[in-house]
């Protein structure tokens, strides 16, 4: 509600933005936030789990860098 106090007029926050603010933006960086930490933990899981020796003995630095 607009009040006026001599030279100044006060607004609420609501009356000020010309709407109502119903989070939106909170929610989609949580829900954005979210997804990346998933897409990197899966892909951080599949590349850990395709890069195991196929051996399970230990892998020299050039058996790793060749692939082997």
């Amino acid at each position: 509600m607009m009040q006026r106090v001599g030279d100044e007029v006060h607004l609420d926050d609501d009356e000020a933005r010309s709407g109502s603010t119903p989070h939106v933006v909170r929610w989609m960086l949580i829900f954005g936030l979210l997804l990346a930490v998933l897409a990197m933990s899966a892909i951080w899981i599949t590349r850990a789990i395709h890069d195991q020796p196929r051996q399970g003995g230990p892998v020299t630095a050039e058996e790793h860098a060749l692939g082997s």
